[in-house]
């Protein structure tokens, strides 16, 4: 490409190249030197010592889910807990790079910022076990292993609740395709929660205690709420039934704050008319469309003391959507659907840019969604996270433990403030306040542009050379955005080690780290794209239908050509390159155990090069037709 610059009559594909030829030697003065902190001279901080409260630990409920056949056997095992945690910290400093002023970060300091300032999310709480009489707190989380093992402690809340005053149980179960497969492991499950009450209802009789009756509505949830039994109901069979029987909702909206508003609206003043106590359980595997209403139902629970229990899935790690795989059972064409998981936080704290376009990883927080976690936690209710492996989850991360170590995370539990609090909170601290309009400014949901083409390129010459002078372009946009979001962090550097929360410091160095590794990739998709335009390869397979990038470990040297028209060769590359793995190598030695750390690790396994490769590929992937709404 670069030789079309020194021609005498330039077509318009030549004068493209050449303009964005001289766009790229831009890059040339993103050359810099840095100094990094050497790790061994890392302090090692803890915040134990800090005024949080000590009692709100997480839980790992292994329980067995026989029938209990007496009220003094706990139904099920032993319950182990683990608490507290240090934290490494780490740092990275960078000397200022030579980056020319660009408008896109611009007026930063105007960006409306959210951050977790003095914030405390006790992420998985303070399991109280206790089946005496008296309040029972809310609790963060309590980590189960299946859904067998959080009805065993449903039953116990029931009974303690029981113990005082007549129930009214709603049950409100995502209607959305994602959980219909559970819903039979679901029904199986909540009968035996009523058998159990049952036994233990008559255990009370012969003893003369006290024991207050329980009755049950199932209702649906998704665009609407949908009563499913004329009224609440004692007889087992008929709820049995009602679950069994609940349809898929295909509107694709999860409205799960609107029903737990109108079932309280509905069933508290039943509760209060007949002197009962009215208890939410929800059931859903995914974050809820209308968390707007957050703080609107928390109020409510508040006035009419209701109770609410999820049983729920970890959020992702920084993020508010996930990807699961669904495969049409007519055509067996796979199908990538986007859906609501997240994050743990009330707003993102990681980018939400993988360097090329919106992330597609499906890491696990080790926490609950924000909104589900606050409401249980503020409700005097329980979020039970539920573990394992879940087959339709894609994406990297999908398939990686679900658990974190107990101890490690202790300190990096996020914080329950409302949004608001949150917001105004994090806007005091300059540190906390630069990392977020980072992460804002380079995120693809508000900037359509960033998301670079990975795949669906055209195995025609010129076709492709269509895409690669609408991408390059967009490249060389995203790479100023990236150097002026580590111009950024290299303001706010001096700010971190006066910063108390090792989650706000792990962001810091996980995001640091990711833009220097982000800006090699970039680059390397300019090359790619420039050198695969000049050189039209021909697919070597037949069947094949389309070039996709995929991430390897080997960089592409520049050309003599490109070299002197940019100023960038290898051994700058490779710099870049050492450096942020430095960088990355510390994040996985000050957050062991941690999601960071295994970001971190996935960053370094990729490798920091591009290059090409050729597949078939249906094309009813893409166009998504008939495809059902999660």
């Amino acid at each position: 490409m670069w030789a079309y610059l020194r021609g005498g009559n330039a077509s318009a594909m030549v004068i493209s190249a050449a303009v964005h030829g001289l766009a790229l030697l831009a890059f040339s003065f993103y050359k810099f030197t840095a100094h990094i902190i050497s790790p061994d001279n890392v302090v090692v901080e803890t915040v134990l010592a800090d005024e949080r409260n000590q009692q709100e630990f997480d839980q790992d409920l292994n329980l067995d889910t026989r029938v209990s056949e007496n009220l003094s056997m706990q139904s099920g095992g032993m319950v182990s807990t683990g608490i507290g945690g240090m934290a490494g910290s780490g740092t990275a400093t960078m000397a200022q790079a030579k980056i020319g002023e660009s408008e896109i970060m611009k007026g930063a300091s105007d960006l409306r910022v959210v951050s977790i300032g003095d914030i405390s999310i006790p992420g998985v709480g303070e399991m109280n076990l206790d089946l005496g009489e008296g309040q029972v707190k809310g609790e963060a989380g309590s980590r189960v292993e299946g859904y067998g093992a959080a009805m065993g402690v449903v039953t116990k809340e029931i009974l303690r609740m029981m113990r005082k005053e007549p129930i009214i149980a709603v049950w409100l179960f995502d209607a959305s395709a994602s959980l219909a497969d559970d819903r039979k492991e679901i029904s199986e499950n909540v009968e035996k929660i009523y058998k159990e009450l049952k036994i233990a209802s008559d255990e009370a009789k012969t003893r003369n205690m006290k024991f207050s009756p329980l009755e049950t509505m199932i209702c649906s949830l998704g665009s609407e709420k949908k009563n499913l039994l004329p009224a609440p109901t004692s007889d087992l069979e008929a709820i049995r039934k009602a679950i069994a029987s609940i349809p898929n909702d295909d509107s694709g909206e999860e409205k799960t704050y609107f029903a737990i508003s109108k079932a309280i609206d509905e069933f508290a003043p039943l509760a209060a008319r007949s002197n009962r106590k009215l208890a939410l359980f929800v059931v859903t595997d995914e974050t809820g469309d209308d968390d707007n209403q957050l703080e609107e139902v928390i109020t409510k629970t508040d006035k009419f003391k209701v109770p609410v229990y999820f049983m729920g899935r970890e959020a992702i790690f920084g993020s508010p959507n996930a990807h699961i795989l669904w495969v049409d059972p007519k055509t067996s064409v796979r199908h990538h659907i986007r859906v609501h998981r997240g994050p743990e936080t009330p707003f993102p704290e990681c980018l939400q840019f993988d360097g090329l376009h919106g992330r597609w990883d499906s890491h696990s927080s080790g926490f609950g969604s924000y909104g589900q976690v606050r409401l249980a936690k503020q409700s005097g209710g329980i979020f039970f996270l539920l573990g394992g492996q879940e087959a339709s989850l894609i994406g990297a991360g999908a398939r990686d433990s679900r658990k974190f170590d107990d101890l490690a995370m202790k300190e990096y539990e996020p914080q329950l403030l409302g949004r608001r609090d949150y917001e105004q909170a994090r806007n005091k601290s300059e540190f906390r306040s630069g990392i977020w309009q980072v992460i804002n400014a380079l995120d693809p949901a508000q900037d359509n542009q960033m998301n670079l083409k990975v795949e669906r390129f055209p195995l025609d010459p010129i076709e492709f050379q269509k895409d690669r002078d609408l991408y390059f372009g967009r490249c060389l946009r995203d790479l100023t955005k990236v150097n002026e979001a580590i111009k950024r962090m290299e303001q706010i550097e001096k700010l971190r080690e006066k910063e108390n929360e090792p989650r706000w410091r792990a962001a810091y160095d996980l995001a640091y780290a990711q833009l220097l590794a982000f800006r090699v990739r970039e680059f390397q998709y300019l090359l790619i794209m420039d050198q695969h335009a000049k050189d039209k390869p021909q697919v070597k397979d037949s069947k094949s239908n389309e070039w996709y990038f995929s991430y390897t470990q080997k960089l592409l040297e520049p050309t003599p050509e490109q070299v002197r028209a940019t100023k960038v060769d290898m051994k700058e590359l490779e710099a870049q390159k050492t450096l942020a793995i430095k960088l990355l190598d510390q994040v996985i030695k000050t957050n062991p155990g941690t999601p960071w750390e295994r970001v971190a690790r996935l960053e370094k396994g990729n490798g920091f090069g591009l290059e090409l490769r050729e597949r078939y590929r249906d094309p009813r992937e893409y166009e998504g037709k008939d495809v059902p709404k999660f």
